[in-house]
This record gives C-alpha cells, sequence and structure tokens, in this order.
C-alpha cells in the first residue's frame, strides 16, 4: 500500500471551524516518534525511513509501538510514499534489536494529534514540538490510485481553506532537523 498524503503548516483554530458536518472526530493521539540511521546505507539520500512510533490516547492510557519503513517519494506533487507497519508488543526491545544490528538513533518527534474522518480520508490537526502547527489529509492506495487520491486530499484541503499549492513535502523529521 502506499500512504497519500498533502501536508501544510495552519492554524488549527481557523480550519477546524471548516470541517465538514460529517466530519468524525478520531480522537486525539500523542505520538513519540523515534528514527534511525542505518549502518548500510544512507536514509536521507535514499529517502528512506525508518521509525518506532510510541502512541497512546492524549494525556493517559497505555503505550502501543509500531515500527514503520517509508519509501522514497514517489512523485513531486504529494508526499506519496510506500509504507510498511506493524506493532511490536515490546518497544523497547525492537529499539535494543535496532541498534545490535547497528542502526543508529538519528532523531525523536514528538507530537499531538488530532484526528477527523472525511470520507476515506484523515485529516490530522498535527502539533509537532519545535515546529508549530500543521494539517494533513490523508489515505492509503494502491498504485493505481495515487493520482485520485492526491487530487481528493487537495479538494479536501481548499475546502478547509487551505492552498494545496502550499504543500510541504519534507517529513517531520525533516524540518526539525533543517532547524538545527
Amino acid at each position: 500500500m502506499y500512504e497519500v498524503e498533502v501536508k501544510v503548516a495552519a492554524d488549527h483554530d481557523t480550519v477546524r471551524e471548516r470541517l465538514p458536518d460529517d466530519a468524525e472526530a478520531m480522537g486525539t493521539i500523542e505520538q513519540v516518534d523515534t528514527y534511525f540511521d542505518a549502518p548500510h546505507r544512507n536514509f536521507a539520500q535514499s529517502d528512506e525511513a525508518l521509525r518506532l512510533r510510541r502512541e497512546r490516547p492524549a494525556g493517559d492510557g497505555e503505550w502501543t509501538t509500531a515500527v514503520t519503513y517509508k519509501g522514497p517519494l514517489l512523485e513531486a506533487e504529494s508526499k506519496s510514499r510506500e509504507e510498511f507497519e506493524t506493532e511490536v508488543a515490546e518497544g523497547e526491545t525492537m529499539q535494543t534489536v535496532f541498534e545490535r544490528l547497528g542502526f543508529e538513533r538519528a532523531a525523536e518527534v514528538r507530537k499531538e494529534r488530532d484526528r477527523y474522518a472525511v470520507g476515506e480520508f484523515t485529516v490530522t490537526f498535527d502539533t509537532v514540538d519545535g515546529l508549530g502547527e500543521y494539517v494533513e489529509v490523508e489515505t492509503e492506495r494502491d498504485d493505481a490510485g495515487i493520482s485520485d487520491a492526491r487530487d481528493a486530499a487537495r479538494e479536501i484541503l481548499t475546502d478547509l481553506g487551505c492552498d494545496p499549492d502550499d504543500q510541504i513535502r519534507t517529513s517531520y523529521l525533516g524540518l526539525l532537523l533543517a532547524e538545527e
């Protein structure tokens, strides 16, 4: 599957007011993403990512952990890429496995995500530590549906009062590293 995503910097209060009446609240979560550098290739050059994501309902609840591989961006028009993710029972153990195999911690991204279902898309209001507020519109597709999904995501952003031409194709990790 491919993640099709369009992301812009935006004021949450202004955009949230424009959510359609049938938008379904999916809840707010906290996420802590730990990214790793590979010993055998440069992920910054290959435009790939390997991360451990810890997640829980905002404010309380049990943490869950998933390991994710993200392939390089597929096109210039969106932040679409191949993505594989699976939950792991022991996040700390998985991190130790990565480190023993020579993967090194590159950076950590902390954010709070307020999510809404709008049709088959997820509209996410992200508050990222050290970066600010962003709105993402995303869905998953097989490779045949990427273009149509991208166009629909851009249309949702427009309906929310955002300019999809202002999209940011850089990951939060890349944005944080650029700030250093």
